[in-house]
């Protein structure tokens, strides 16, 4: 029996779910887990000698095992296996010394042995951490870090690719990518709206990117994510999960997983069930719509890799058993020496070696290339970086995104920021003027700073006779203004400063100015 302000509604499978009155006034979330299949970077395929290579002829780079002839054997890349210890050990996860392969079974014709080698078992790497930032907050202006879990990460091998033929009816299929390792990293289901998927999912590609694991070009395919997505209110248990599958952009994601919650929120509002489904996202309406019902493990038909033994890697050279060459195994100790500075900590070091905010060095290292762009800047000038990371972060940034460029597509090399940077420092030039500079520096694509200053007559008066008869002429022309400064009113002193500057249209040293409207024989006669 159930209290009167309760009812039965229906759900996936034999059992109803209970939906009260008085758990309604707490808020249904959002709980997000995702499954990424980051493609390793590598020259040849997982288990076979064939090249992979993005946008080879179709069937060009298959082997008699990628396309299943019968009799040909899987033969294990190493590369493959380092690259998964490598990304393990930079999420912090437990090593597997042992590790199986399996078989993984459905049928697509893209996928032609009938099944997927994978490792359901035991993968190669569990129980890890990933710890990613974001901006929240109203005006996505908090700084907010978070950590998700890594349940595990399995090599495995890709399908090929279905291609479908509208006007002929047909489906073609391209084996090219058949049989490409494949890294597939398990996130629980630590994360609760589309931000932060999106930002875990950057600061994975970032971390690859470094090891140089998977180049993480998400629109060639080598970075795919599947989010498992459901709503509950908390304390309660979790809701019946969809899946949003193959989505191929860091900004669809977040949009993806969005639209899913706020579906599944109002089909629980309006007492529908939510199915345990396959969906995909449709970024032209912005929806994800139906594909078909989720697989359950028994779908699957998983049973053990009969052409490949135990995966077996070594702690380090002395826990090597005689005999085994150490050049042809796979050592952790070897490769967690090689591992490279990581994100979080090149972000640490920005704040520790310049002194800049963490929100700056979130963007210098999340932007590609625009860390490097602001430590060459460094080098070839002499501003306190907390001056230069505004010029690199609003300036440059914000015209590369105007324009949808990357940093190394810049007209404005490292170098030739520094010359306007020094001619502001030096008094040669206003603030207003440099910007003013910056934007000619852009359209130009090849002028100097000196050379915009020269030729548009940029640069700051410092004439001290000139300057005299320009603010002479402003307060003759605005004595209310001069009898209020007399007053006492230090506000009004600004405005006038703001006069002779339009008069100089902008180049007066206001510095300059100040003393003169201040101290000179120009305000003392109204005094």
């Amino acid at each position: 029996m159930y209290a009167d302000d309760c009812v039965l509604t229906p759900s996936h499978g034999s059992h109803g779910s209970v939906f009260c009155a008085s758990s309604a006034s707490q808020q249904l979330v959002g709980v997000v887990g995702l499954e990424i299949h980051a493609q390793i970077n590598s020259n040849t395929k997982l288990f076979s000698g064939s090249p992979v290579r993005f946008s080879a002829p179709p069937n060009s780079l298959v082997s008699f095992f990628d396309a299943s002839l019968p009799g040909t054997l899987p033969m294990l890349n190493r590369r493959c296996v380092e690259a998964a210890v490598m990304t393990g050990l930079a999420l912090n996860c437990t090593i597997n010394k042992k590790s199986y392969f399996d078989r993984k079974h459905y049928f697509y014709a893209d996928l032609p042995a009938g099944y997927q080698i994978t490792q359901q078992r035991r993968p190669i790497a569990v129980d890890g951490v990933l710890t990613y930032s974001y901006f929240g907050g109203k005006n996505r202006s908090q700084m907010s870090r978070k950590s998700v879990q890594i349940k595990q990460i399995q090599l495995e091998q890709d399908s090929g690719k279905s291609l479908h033929d509208d006007d002929r009816s047909q489906t073609l299929i391209d084996l090219n990518r058949a049989g490409v390792g494949l890294m597939e990293l398990v996130m629980e289901p630590d994360m609760k709206s589309g931000e932060e998927a999106a930002a875990a999912v950057r600061e994975l590609q970032l971390i690859l990117q470094a090891l140089g694991t998977c180049q993480g070009n998400m629109s060639e395919g080598q970075l795919r994510v599947d989010a498992n997505v459901s709503v509950h209110r908390p304390g309660e248990p979790l809701g019946i999960r969809t899946e949003v599958k193959n989505i191929n952009s860091i900004r669809y994601l977040a949009r993806a997983i969005d639209y899913e919650i706020q579906r599944q929120i109002d089909a629980v509002q309006s007492g529908r069930a939510v199915q345990n489904e396959t969906r995909a996202y449709d970024s032209k309406s912005g929806e994800t719509v139906p594909m078909r019902e989720k697989e359950g493990l028994q779908d699957y038909r998983f049973m053990p890799e009969p052409n490949l033994p135990a995966l077996i890697v070594y702690e380090d050279n002395a826990s090597l058993p005689t005999g085994i060459d150490p050049s042809q195994a796979v050592v952790v100790q070897k490769i967690k020496d090689r591992l490279p500075e990581l994100p979080g900590v090149k972000r640490d070091r920005l704040v520790q070696t310049y002194g800049i905010l963490p929100e700056h060095s979130f963007t210098l290292v999340n932007e590609d290339g625009l860390m490097e762009y602001f430590e060459t800047l460094m080098k070839t000038t002499q501003r306190e970086p907390r001056k230069v990371i505004g010029w690199v972060t609003n300036e440059l940034l914000g015209h590369l995104k105007q324009q949808d460029m990357s940093v190394s597509q810049s007209p404005i090399s490292p170098a030739h920021l520094a010359e306007l940077l020094k001619l502001q420092e030096t008094g040669r030039i206003s603030s207003s003027a440099a910007k003013q500079v910056f934007q000619e520096m852009w359209r130009s694509g090849g002028k100097t700073a000196w050379q915009i200053v020269q030729e548009q007559e940029l640069g700051l008066v410092h004439d001290s006779a000139q300057l005299h008869s320009i603010c002479q002429k402003v307060v003759d022309s605005h004595p209310d203004e001069v009898h209020a400064v007399r007053n006492g009113n230090k506000k009004v002193l600004n405005k006038l400063i703001g006069l002779v500057q339009k008069e100089t249209k902008g180049r007066a040293d206001p510095v300059l100015v100040k003393e003169i409207l201040q101290l000179s024989w120009t305000l003392e006669k109204y005094v």
